[in-house]
């Protein structure tokens, strides 16, 4: 069930065909969701593609594991970061509001929000550029005093359990996000 305290994002470090990060934010009792190949980055020189994939459940954000093979997804998976975050624009603290206000972003093709995550903070911008397809977007950090030059993805430790995707790998018994969510 979605937290009335605030809307929650999720990035995670997903290792399945490719090593991915998993970027969803939570909007309308679902997590939308973009897999961005190189990670985010806290550069506002670097413009990261992110693909648009199907939404998530809400639930999903919580789940950190194994995939296990033969299942959409098989691989690792460790929650690298997570947060509150809100539209940039926000007139209004009320949870309904600022859904309704990303809602309208996400048609127009660019949402602007402010990250509170533990690795991933400030002003970002998920900008669609229909010139490769509809799925294909751009996540951007804007300059702020969270901006850095370095490579945030070296902090490749999960934000619960304090486990690399290698580390999980070898530790974990697998299972599915369905199962953990009993």
């Amino acid at each position: 069930m979605p937290d009335e305290k605030g809307l929650h994002f999720v990035v995670q470090k997903h290792d399945a065909s490719h090593l991915h990060y998993d970027f969803r934010l939570e909007i309308g009792g679902v997590l939308k969701s973009w897999a961005i190949p190189k990670g985010p980055s806290m550069n506002p020189e670097d413009k990261r593609l992110a693909v648009m994939v199907e939404d998530h459940p809400y639930a999903y954000k919580d789940f950190e594991g194994i995939i296990p093979s033969g299942n959409y997804g098989a691989g690792s998976v460790i929650i690298w970061d997570n947060g509150l975050y809100e539209p940039v624009d926000a007139q209004s603290q009320n949870k309904k509001d600022l859904e309704k206000l990303l809602t309208q972003e996400l048609k127009k093709g660019t949402l602007k929000i402010i990250l509170h995550g533990k690795k991933l903070k400030g002003e970002f911008a998920l900008v669609q550029t229909k010139k490769i397809n509809d799925h294909s977007w751009l996540l951007m950090k804007k300059h702020d005093e969270y901006a850095l030059s370095t490579d945030i993805t070296k902090k490749d430790k999960s934000v619960v359990s304090g486990l690399s995707i290698e580390q999980l790998s070898r530790t974990v018994s697998i299972q599915s996000p369905k199962q953990k969510n009993k």
